[in-house]
């Protein structure tokens, strides 16, 4: 990514990416579809509420994860074959214990957090199992994570992919098999999630033990690196904690939306499945961002860096605007697809139509707050990130839930802090330094932008 032409690099790396977190998404929506179409609107409830609680965990080690790609990113850009070798090995093993506490964590505590969102009796049961059978087969979706995330960080972004599509695939068909055909119900989508992760860590993990390039895997170097550990975790801590505390917010937003029943709960979910689709361009060109300006930083050239991260704003605006409109439109049939319960697609349309107009400033968060993690500065979003999603949303819902307390104005919580977040990273860029970053990494003689 250091030489050539920039929207060409950060579209040919966003695609594939894309495409990846399309059939990545499609895990846990399908879930929702069949169990809410072959089910019930509870099951859909039960399913569609644990996303909080599953991201919480899952969102700090994706931050850990983002922290071991800056590292492999910039070293490569640097051409540092040691450095590489380390930051690779050293975030497998970090993977690996991470692993063994998550799924305890996850599998003791599943049951309080439901409780802390208030979840209604008729789905505690259903969001319980499923939770439980998710954390018990966690390491599967980690080691794919983290495998992807190596690969994509020296620019191979393609070959995740099409182990994804396969075990997306795989989990369409185990889905309808344990819930259509034995009649497995919650525990059968949960089932077919986790075996279908478990086969694309497998593919991606064999892709790099098998590697030719710098980045390969020697199972046998996978230990414990204190210097390089301690790098991954000081530019991954930050991330990870913004995630995780996000995410742990949101469990509490659930609890706002829980409030007003089951049938909310079901088209809240259903708009947010439906939003992680319209978001998807734009997430993978802000991890496009990310590995773009980590490689020119590594290779000195800020003026590059700086160009890609305009280029990669620019592409995002266009793209998430030629998705909302069709999104918007269709809302009531999209929402149909979940549910053809009236006051379930009623009120997802409902969210629909109010919030999406919203993602065109959700575009600028997110593309400098990437631009910022490939330079290493990880510690300005982070910051940025929990005052606008954690902060500020919690003390807007506390006022809104005892004053209007509608559904619709618990969900514009979201939007507000979209804008809020999208200002403060502009002003915090536009100030920022890049060149000192460039002397901390090794790197040749800055360019200046």
């Amino acid at each position: 990514m250091t030489t050539g032409s920039i929207w060409k690099h950060i579209l040919s790396f966003a695609f594939p990416l894309m495409i990846g977190n399309l059939f990545q998404q499609l895990y846990n929506t399908v879930d929702s579809v069949v169990v809410g179409n072959f089910v019930g609107k509870e099951a859909l409830a039960a399913v569609g509420s644990t996303g909080p609680i599953m991201n919480t965990l899952i969102g700090f080690f994706m931050g850990l994860s983002a922290g071991a790609g800056v590292a492999v990113s910039q070293a490569y850009g640097a051409k540092d074959e040691k450095r590489v070798h380390d930051a690779v090995h050293a975030a497998l093993f970090l993977t690996l214990i991470l692993a063994v506490v998550f799924t305890a964590v996850g599998v003791a505590f599943v049951p309080g957090m439901l409780r802390l969102m208030s979840t209604p009796e008729d789905v505690m049961p259903g969001a319980t199992l499923y939770l439980r059978i998710y954390f018990a087969g966690v390491t599967g979706l980690m080691f794919y994570n983290i495998g992807s995330g190596i690969l994509r960080a020296v620019g191979d972004s393609t070959r995740p992919l099409y182990f994804l599509i396969f075990s997306a695939v795989t989990n369409t068909i185990l889905d309808l098999l344990f819930v259509v055909a034995f009649r497995m119900g919650i525990a059968g989508v949960a089932v077919a999630t986790v075996l279908s992760q478990f086969l694309s860590a497998i593919l991606v993990m064999v892709i790099l033990v098998r590697a030719k390039g710098i980045y390969r895997v020697i199972p046998k170097d996978i230990r414990f690196d204190r210097a390089m550990t301690g790098r991954i975790i000081s530019l991954g801590i930050p991330t990870g904690i913004q995630q995780a505390v996000t995410s742990f917010s949101n469990v509490f937003v659930q609890g706002y939306i829980n409030y007003f029943g089951s049938a909310c709960m079901a088209g809240w979910s259903s708009y947010g499945k439906i939003d992680q689709f319209v978001m998807l361009p734009l997430t993978s060109i802000a991890l496009a961002s990310t590995t773009f300006v980590g490689q020119n930083l590594g290779a000195g050239d800020v003026a590059r860096a700086k160009k890609g991260t305009r280029t990669a704003f620019l592409m995002s605006e266009v793209i998430t605007l030629i998705l909302m409109i069709p999104v918007m439109i269709f809302a009531p049939t999209l929402v149909g697809m979940f549910s053809q319960d009236p006051a379930v697609i009623e009120n997802g349309a409902m969210f629909i139509h109010f919030v999406t107009p919203f993602y065109l400033l959700c575009c600028i968060n997110q593309i400098y707050a990437g631009a910022l993690r490939g330079v290493g500065d990880t510690k300005a979003p982070m910051i940025i990130m929990l005052g606008s999603f954690v902060v500020f949303r919690q003390i807007y819902l506390f006022v809104i839930s005892r004053t209007v307390n509608t559904m619709l104005w618990i969900g514009m919580g979201y939007p507000f802090g979209w804008i809020l977040a999208s200002l403060s990273c502009l002003v915090y860029y536009r100030f920022s330094r890049w060149e000192a970053r460039c002397t901390y990494l090794g790197a040749k003689k800055p360019k200046e932008a």
